[in-house]
């Protein structure tokens, strides 16, 4: 989308937007919100890339709504737990979500590697050109 587009949609004026996006004055949590449903980003991603200082993270995340899919398991995790959430041992946390975290880097991989094997596979199965420009025939044959 262009600048007018999207700070029309968010119903804003484009100085004020164009503010916005160059992160001047001051961060509005409803505002973010209204950007990501315009753009079909994630909100959560947004403000969690502020937190980490990496807009990238916020790109990252837009499509696999990875931010949105963490605060709402979150929630649903609050929900189950209600006050039990206060019980729980910070160690418990780190290993129990770094275990999560490192099990999705893992899939990523893994998902990569199933890629690449398949496709070498029926590679293989193809006529293979021929790489050096020249065919089978004596030089004297024309084909």
């Amino acid at each position: 989308m262009r600048t007018i587009e999207v700070a029309d949609a968010m119903g804003m004026r484009l100085r004020t937007y164009e503010l916005f996006e160059a992160g001047k004055g001051k961060i509005h949590h409803e505002r973010i919100h209204r950007f990501a449903r315009v753009t079909d980003s994630d909100p959560y991603a947004i403000l969690t890339a502020l937190a980490l200082g990496s807009p990238e993270f916020a790109l990252r995340a837009a499509d696999n709504k990875l931010g949105e899919i963490l605060v709402v398991a979150l929630h649903a995790l609050d929900e189950e737990m209600g006050d039990g959430i206060a019980e729980l041992d910070s160690r418990t946390i780190i290993n129990t979500v770094t275990r999560a975290f490192r099990e999705l880097a893992l899939q990523a991989v893994r998902r990569d590697d199933a890629a690449r094997a398949w496709l070498r596979q029926r590679l293989e199965r193809l006529v293979p050109p021929d790489l050096d420009g020249e065919d089978d025939r004596p030089p004297d044959q024309a084909p």
